[in-house]
């Protein structure tokens, strides 16, 4: 799928009163995108999102809306799937999200109507890279120097909790 194909699945769902945007890497090249409604709700970073909002959705659909109700929205550093071109540690995963910066710092600005629209980064990468950049940037970077890891592979727990602690540090734990 091209960059223009995500954005429009993702909008389908943008919160119309945003008040937490999460970065994440990039669409997996699987296809299991996180904002095609036809999707499962088993999917690890959609069921992830789902046990943060205390919400269990009789389909992906609906879970989606319910994430939109709540005004998180998920975007993608990159639109480029990277997860299986580049191995984790490959300085060209890191390079494709560097290179694509200047797109994701745009998508923020069209998203927000300032630069304080809080931001939570996850997986260790992006917090590496982005959240110094952004940061500088004036952009209101929850984590402050903290990673957060994909809920995959076994990082469930790591995730729950990582979210969790910046979520209640920040003010924006759900209700």
């Amino acid at each position: 799928m091209e960059r223009s194909q995500y954005v429009a699945l993702r909008r389908e769902y943008e919160p119309d009163n945003l008040t937490l945007l999460i970065v994440a890497e990039s669409p997996p090249e699987s296809g299991l995108y996180f904002y095609n409604p036809v999707g499962r709700t088993s999917e690890p970073i959609f069921s992830a999102f789902m046990e943060q909002l205390a919400i269990k959705p009789t389909d992906k659909a609906a879970g989606l809306r319910e994430l939109q109700r709540s005004g998180w929205l998920l975007i993608d550093a990159t639109y480029e799937p990277i997860d299986k071109k580049f191995k984790s540690r490959d300085p060209r995963r890191d390079a494709v999200l560097l290179r694509d910066y200047p797109l994701l710092k745009k998508d923020i600005l069209a998203l927000s109507a300032g630069r304080q629209l809080p931001i939570m980064l996850i997986k260790e990468n992006v917090c590496r890279l982005l959240d110094p950049p952004l940061t500088a940037d004036g952009f209101r970077v929850l984590n402050r120097g903290r990673k957060v890891y994909l809920p995959i592979n076994g990082n469930q727990g790591h995730f729950r909790r990582q979210f969790g602690e910046i979520l209640f540090s920040s003010g924006l734990a759900a209700q």
